[in-house]
This record gives structure tokens, C-alpha cells and sequence, in this order.
């Protein structure tokens, strides 16, 4: 089949070495034209450093790449993906089955990924998240992730397209759930990484994961997602790989916040998108509009917007006052 794949960072790049290996006909689009040179000749890119990129992997700078396409995989970073959608609908096939791998909440919309495409462009969007590091996905180290859609047909569409043998896809039918645990869990990975940091230990962190998990699954389940979605691959499962690898761009510069840098100059020593930065602010809204405690969130995005120094937000966390752990807890 004929794919394109928008997007060329580290994510896009690994994702379309994987559809290469299936047998499938890709395109990568890219921005950065000054690499494309490097990406043909050396069959290398930058973004993703160990992977060789198959012979029949072909580069464009130009939208107009994905006409023709059965399928398109959209992976931008999240803050420009409502610019990018624009720039590739016009080109889009009409049956064109569309594929979001990004991991994001808009700015001032709240809109996850998978609702910009489709309002840009018209079409149907099948979410393709779960615990899969791009380092090791292009490798071919084994991993399983979630093709989440309404409309069934479409979910296993993009199942059969993705599927090899080190790469395995499971259907579901929440969206809502998926983007959101995907999204969310950057957020507690900076945190996470924050506790690091600060000198914290295993403790602290499966501690910050579980209670992070369940503020994401409260707002998750006020916004129409289903529950059990967050005990799944795009929950608790990206959660723990994003939480306790070094590979994590939002663990390493939670790192460097913890260690007393500001979240600018840690993200820019990561060198690359921290999704994790521009989640916080927008689950920090959703949060408030819901009317959901989440105060994990709530002192990430006082860390990261407002300034405040890590160690004592993370204080204000431990000094809460004291509560059950659930809110359901059943006692009379």
C-alpha cells in the first residue's frame, strides 16, 4: 500500500522504517529540507541516531507527497500540528485513511491530536499510541501498542498495516482514553524525572506514577473515556516506560529542573520536543474546566509556568491533607 508518514523527528522516522519492513510503498515528509541530503545519500537521520533508513524510504519537503496515499500517518510535534493538517489536506485522497501517532493537548483549544486532524481535514483519525520508545521500535526490540478508533473497520485497518512480528498492534474502540493516557503521562514523566532530580528514590517514583495515573484516569473518565483504558498499553503501560527510561526526553529534562535548571534551559539541553512542557499546560486547564483535582498536574504547571522551585512544589504535594485513596473506598 501506498503511505505517507508527516513528520520526520525521531517518532515519524521509526515508524516509517517499520511500515518500509512491512512492505509497504512510504513517503516521510519532512521540514527540515537542509537534512534531506543526509537522509538520501547517507540513509541516516539525525533525529534518530543508530537507525538506517531502508533504500525505499523516500524523502519530500512538499505536502503534495501524500496524494495518492491510502493511508497517512500524521506525526508532528504537537504545537504545530494544526498548521501542518492545513498544509496536507488539500492533498489528501478522499478515502485516505489518516493515523495520529502524537502525543498532545492544543494550546487554548484543549483539542487532543486526533480532533485537530480530523477537523482540519475531514476525515476519520485512527490514534496509534502505546509504550514505544522510537530508539527502539526502529531497532526492532519487541513492543505492543494501541490502534484506538470508534469505527472498528478502520482500528484494524491500521492493525494489519502496522503488524510484524516485534511490532504488536491491539485494537480498541476509545480514542478519548488512549490520547489522553498518552498525552498525560508526559506530564508525569517530567515530574517523575523531577523526583530524580531532587534525589528521590524507587519509592517516590512508583509512588508519583500510580497517584499520577489516577488523577490522569479522573480526568480521562469526565471527558467520555473508559476506565479500563488507563490499566492498558496507552496507560499504565506508556506511563512506566516514559517514567523510568533514560530514552524519555520529559524524564531527562525533569532531571535537570529537579537539579535546580529552568525549564527553558533543560529543555533546550534535551535537545528536542518535550512533549511533556506543553501537556502540563493544557491538562492543567482541562483539569479546571472538568473540576477535577489533579495536583500532580497542578504543581507541574506551577514548576514550569510560574516559576515555582521544585523541591518545595513537590513539598506542598507530600503536605496535603490526608485523604483515601479512593474516592470510592466503600467503608459506611
Amino acid at each position: 500500500m501506498k503511505v505517507a508518514v508527516v513528520g520526520s523527528g525521531a517518532w515519524g522516522t521509526a515508524l516509517a522504517i517499520r511500515l518500509c519492513k512491512n512492505g509497504h510503498d512510504v513517503t516521510m515528509w519532512t521540514f527540515e529540507t537542509e537534512l534531506i541530503p543526509q537522509m538520501e545519500e547517507k540513509r541516516h537521520n539525525p533525529r534518530l541516531p543508530g537507525a538506517v533508513l531502508p533504500e525505499e524510504l523516500k524523502i519530500s519537503p512538499d505536502y503534495s507527497c501524500v496524494s495518492g496515499c491510502e493511508m497517512v500517518v500524521i506525526a508532528s510535534p504537537s504545537f504545530p500540528m494544526r498548521s501542518v493538517c492545513k498544509g496536507v489536506a488539500p492533498h489528501l485522497d478522499k478515502d485516505a485513511v489518516l493515523v495520529s501517532v502524537t502525543k498532545g493537548i492544543e494550546d487554548g483549544t484543549m483539542l487532543r491530536m486526533s480532533q485537530i486532524v480530523e477537523e482540519v481535514t475531514g476525515h476519520k483519525t485512527v490514534v496509534l499510541t502505546g509504550p514505544t520508545h522510537a530508539e527502539e521500535v526502529a531497532l526492532d526490540i519487541p513492543t505492543g501498542i494501541l490502534a484506538a478508533c470508534d469505527d472498528r473497520a478502520l482500528a484494524e485497518f491500521v492493525q494489519d498495516a502496522f503488524m510484524s512480528e516485534n511490532f504488536r498492534v491491539y485494537t480498541s474502540p476509545d480514542p478519548v482514553g488512549a490520547e489522553l493516557g498518552s498525552a498525560l503521562k508526559n506530564v508525569i514523566a517530567l515530574c517523575a524525572g523531577i523526583t530524580d532530580g531532587l534525589g528521590c528514590g524507587d519509592n517516590t517514583k512508583a509512588m508519583l506514577m500510580t497517584r499520577g495515573l489516577t488523577e490522569t484516569a479522573r480526568l480521562g473518565v469526565s471527558l467520555g473515556a473508559q476506565k479500563d483504558t488507563f490499566a492498558g498499553l496507552a496507560g499504565v503501560g506508556d506511563l512506566i516506560v516514559t517514567c523510568t527510561s533514560m530514552h524519555s526526553r520529559n524524564r531527562r529534562a525533569g532531571i535537570l529542573i529537579g537539579q535546580g535548571k529552568d525549564p527553558q534551559t533543560a529543555m533546550k539541553e534535551v535537545g528536542a520536543v518535550v512533549e511533556g512542557y506543553y501537556a502540563a499546560k493544557s491538562a492543567y486547564a482541562l483539569g479546571k474546566r472538568q473540576g477535577i483535582d489533579m495536583p500532580i498536574t497542578e504543581a507541574a504547571y506551577k514548576v514550569l509556568y510560574e516559576g515555582a522551585p521544585a523541591g518545595k512544589a513537590f513539598a506542598a504535594l507530600m503536605n496535603r491533607s490526608r485523604k483515601p485513596e479512593s474516592e470510592d473506598a466503600g467503608w459506611l
